[in-house]
């Protein structure tokens, strides 16, 4: 199989590995050339991604942000095969979709919006990592619903990767969930450690801590651009989270032990609801 990635970042170049590993041709390109030189020479990457490579390809998993990814495609839709499926890596889904299924319409192409559901706090080639997929959930926009053999198509081009699970949706209940499931952690954890107790949390923090600051790490002007991608659904659920913590806060100023103990165990009923045993 030539398996064509846009972008060799963390995303892109995990999948670059993943696929090499397993013994496919990788084409590659990246806006850093030192990224894209370093790639090559430490065998990755086969060759450069450009007008020769980019119409042998049987896959192209376009990993860049949106707006990145809707300009690659536009510009570079002219020299991708008809047979070809191309695929985006990007964390929100509307704005994507709509753009490039439109593009790939106009030229005869076929494009699946998907996002990969894995990853780690770091960022950059350097990072990537051939197992990072291994068993993870991949989700999957289609253009249309009713073709179940572009569904088996796109699962056979991604099986040399590992993935577990792939869940099919549309963009917008793709773009509701992550909102949920991605982005309000980070901005959670982001703010969190602003406290100007951390700094002095050596000695004093353990698990709890380590969990709920680890995505604090992130790359800003990549989450500003995907929380701005999706404001409407990130207002929704920062204004439910202000007002569950305004309950807390609540009980807790007017000492109403009773009202608090009712609201923790509210969450913990809802966890169990949510997960059941199986905690994540």
């Amino acid at each position: 199989m030539n398996v064509g990635i846009v972008g060799l970042g963390l995303i892109g170049g995990s999948f670059a590995k993943a696929y090499k590993k397993a013994g496919h041709t990788v084409y590659a390109c990246d806006k850093d050339k030192t990224i894209l030189n370093f790639a090559q020479l430490c065998g990755t990457v086969d060759k450069q991604l450009n007008e020769e490579t980019t119409p042998l390809c049987d896959l192209i998993l376009i990993a860049v942000l949106p707006n990145d990814a809707i300009e690659y495609f536009k510009t570079n839709a002219h020299l991708m095969n008809a047979d070809t499926v191309i695929i985006d890596c990007c964390g929100t889904k509307r704005t994507v979709c709509d753009k490039c299924f439109k593009i790939a319409k106009e030229n005869g192409l076929t494009f699946v919006g998907g996002h990969p559901m894995a990853g780690t706090h770091k960022s950059g080639f350097k990072n990537s990592d051939e197992e990072l997929f291994k068993d993870a959930p991949m989700v999957l926009v289609p253009p249309v619903f009713d073709n179940p053999e572009l569904l088996e198509r796109v699962e056979e081009l991604l099986k040399p990767v590992g993935f577990g699970k792939f869940s099919v949706t549309t963009a917008q209940k793709h773009d509701e969930m992550i909102a949920f499931t991605s982005q309000m952690p980070h901005i959670i954890s982001n703010a969190f450690i602003k406290s100007p107790v951390a700094k002095e949390h050596n000695g004093f923090s353990a698990g709890s801590y380590k969990d709920l600051t680890r995505v604090a790490w992130l790359n800003p002007d990549m989450w500003a651009e995907l929380f701005m991608e999706n404001s409407d659904n990130v207002l929704k659920e920062l204004d439910t989270l202000i007002n569950s913590l305004n309950e807390y806060k609540t009980a807790i100023v007017s000492g109403d032990t009773d009202t608090l103990v009712s609201i923790l165990d509210d969450g913990r009923k809802c966890k169990e609801r949510v997960d059941g045993n199986n905690i994540n």
